[in-house]
């Protein structure tokens, strides 16, 4: 018998396999999903938003607004609805926060979306491969069990095979998935502290020039 005897993994093995094969395609999707939406939204594009805000501190609200008009991103929307509130709420800035703050969770709230599947993801199919081992070592003792303990190793492989690819496919799948889904998170995260650092930025903010 030379190279992968599949004909010999038992149809529960193959149900097993095939779940995999749909975790890893719904994982495969969200992480293709993230990228284009991270890709999008500029993720990670601080320059402009840092820009805008250094001008809006220095007193020239004009110009910070013009820096920001017509960028993507979270931080550029954030400090748009910022400027927006405090030129209209002058005199209020804990509004500007208020709505600052619920902008800010929006937005985080879109970035982290789907991410809880990939998470699920890397729990599940480790738990998939060790169902697949469980399944093969019962397939083979059963049939070492069949043989009145005469062990044929013909009759034992379907149960070996299945214990062992399951385990190899669900543990390479949490693998992968567990790095995909570490690096997605850590974008997120900057992103998340760096919304943080303007709303902190604006924690008690003067209203802008010729405000009354």
């Amino acid at each position: 018998m030379s190279g992968f005897p599949l004909a010999d993994i038992s149809p529960l093995g193959w149900a097993v396999l095939a779940a995999l094969a749909a975790l890893s395609a719904f994982a495969t999707t969200v992480v293709l999903v993230k990228l284009i939406e991270f890709r999008s939204a500029r993720l990670g594009r601080a320059r402009p938003a840092q820009e805008a805000l250094r001008l809006w501190q220095a007193g020239d609200h004009a110009a910070a607004a013009r820096a920001i008009e017509g960028e993507a991103g979270p931080q550029a929307a954030l400090l748009r609805e910022m400027f927006t509130a405090l030129t209209a709420h002058p005199a209020t800035p804990a509004i500007a926060q208020a709505r600052g703050t619920q902008r800010a969770l929006t937005d985080l709230g879109a970035l982290e979306r789907h991410m809880r599947g990939l998470e699920a993801v890397v729990q599940a199919a480790p738990m998939l491969g060790l169902l697949g081992t469980v399944i093969g070592m019962i397939e083979a003792f059963g049939r070492l069990a069949e043989g009145s303990g005469a062990a044929d190793p013909a009759a034992l492989a379907g149960g070996i095979w299945t214990a062992l690819i399951t385990t190899a496919v669900g543990l390479a799948i949490a693998i992968l998935f567990y790095f995909l889904t570490t690096w997605l998170e850590a974008r997120i995260g900057r992103e998340r502290a760096a919304l943080e650092a303007i709303l902190a930025a604006f924690a008690g903010a003067a209203p802008p020039r010729g405000a009354v």
